[in-house]
C-alpha cells in the first residue's frame, strides 16, 4: 500500500501591509534613544583611548619642568662659584684705577708746583735785568698779576648750537653750526689789543706775547689749555674808551656780524676794576738780556695773538 507523503506548501508568507513604508518602519523600530546610546558609547570609547595621551603629555610637562629646574640650579651653583672670583677681579680693577688716579693727581700737583717755581724765578730774573723798569716789563710781559679798570666781554655759542663742523665761516657750502671758533676768539683778542688793552685774560688764562689760540676738535685752546663756553674776556684799560674803540673796530664789527647772522651771543661792558692773574710761565725762545743793559728786557713785549 503506497504511502502518500504530505504535500508541502511552497508558497511565500504573505507580505506585510506596511512593506511599502520601509522608512516609517525603520523609524518606528529604531527609536532616537538608540542613536543617543551609540553616540554615548562612542564618546566613552574615545575617552578611554585618549587617557594614555593625556597622561603622556603630563609626563612630558613634568620632565620639562624638572629639566628647567636643573638648568636654573646649575646656573645658580656656577654663579655662586664664580662670584668670589669676579668680585676679586672687580676689586683689583678698582684698586688699580684708584692708584693710577692718585699717582696722576700727585704728578699734576708736582707739575703745578714746578710751574709756579719756574714762573717765580722768571719774574725775579725779569726784575733783576729790567732794573728800574722791571715792574713795568713784568706787567707788559704778563709775568705779574694786574688789576685796574677795563672791560668784560662775554662770547658764547648760539642757543641751539650743533656739535662739529670745522672750517672758516665763509667757505663755500659750509653749514654754520652756531659755535664760536678759535679764529673768532683770535679776532676778538687782537681787536682788544689794537683798541688799547694793556692786559687780557680769557676764562682766567692770562695772555702774553707768545700766547696762541688754537682749536682741538670742537674745543678752543689757549696755550694748550682747553676752554669751555661761555668765553669771558677781561681786558685792563680805559673801560669806556676801550669798549667804544673795540665796537667801532673791524674786529668789533666782525663780532656783530656773528651775532646777527649766526646767533652768536655777545655782551660787553665797562668795569671799574678787573683782576687778571699772572701767566703760568714765560717761555723765551731767542731773546737774551744784553750785558750791562738795564733797560733791555729778557722777554718779548710785543702784543698780538696768532
Amino acid at each position: 500500500m503506497s504511502q502518500q507523503h504530505p504535500v508541502r506548501s511552497t508558497s511565500s508568507p504573505p507580505a506585510r501591509p506596511d512593506a511599502s513604508m520601509s522608512l516609517l518602519t525603520n523609524v518606528m523600530d529604531h527609536s532616537l534613544d538608540d542613536g543617543y546610546a551609540q553616540a554615548a558609547a562612542r564618546r566613552s570609547a574615545e575617552s578611554g583611548a585618549g587617557l594614555p595621551n593625556t597622561l603622556r603629555a603630563r609626563l612630558w610637562l613634568a620632565a620639562g619642568l624638572v629639566l628647567a629646574a636643573a638648568v636654573v640650579t646649575l646656573g645658580a651653583v656656577q654663579a655662586q662659584i664664580s662670584a668670589p672670583e669676579l668680585a676679586k677681579e672687580r676689586q683689583e680693577l678698582i684698586d688699580r684705577i684708584e692708584t693710577d688716579t692718585s699717582q696722576a693727581d700727585e704728578l699734576q700737583e708736582s707739575v703745578d708746583k714746578l710751574r709756579e717755581d719756574v714762573g717765580e724765578r722768571q719774574r725775579r730774573a725779569l726784575e733783576k735785568h729790567g732794573g728800574a723798569k722791571g715792574e713795568l716789563l713784568g706787567l707788559l710781559a704778563g709775568a705779574t698779576a694786574v688789576h685796574g679798570p677795563g672791560v668784560k666781554l662775554v662770547v658764547d655759542d648760539a642757543e641751539e648750537a650743533e656739535q662739529g663742523g670745522d672750517g672758516p665761516r665763509e667757505s663755500s657750502g659750509f653749514s654754520d653750526t652756531g659755535r664760536v671758533r678759535d679764529r673768532d676768539m683770535q679776532r676778538v683778542v687782537n681787536g682788544l689789543w689794537e683798541s688799547g688793552a694793556e692786559a687780557i685774560a680769557v676764562n682766567g688764562q692770562r695772555l702774553t706775547a707768545l700766547s696762541a689760540i688754537r682749536a682741538a676738535g670742537d674745543a678752543i685752546l689757549v696755550d694748550n689749555k682747553p676752554l669751555v663756553p661761555p668765553y669771558t674776556v677781561l681786558a685792563v684799560g680805559d673801560g669806556k674808551r676801550l669798549a667804544t674803540a673795540f665796537q667801532n673796530s673791524a674786529d668789533g664789527q666782525y663780532l656783530h656780524v656773528l651775532q646777527d647772522n649766526y646767533g652768536i651771543r655777545t655782551s660787553i661792558s665797562a668795569q671799574g676794576d678787573v683782576r687778571l692773574p699772572a701767566a703760568p710761565s714765560l717761555i723765551v725762545r731767542t731773546a737774551k738780556p744784553e750785558a750791562g743793559g738795564a733797560d733791555k728786557s729778557a722777554t718779548e713785549t710785543g702784543k698780538g695773538t696768532s
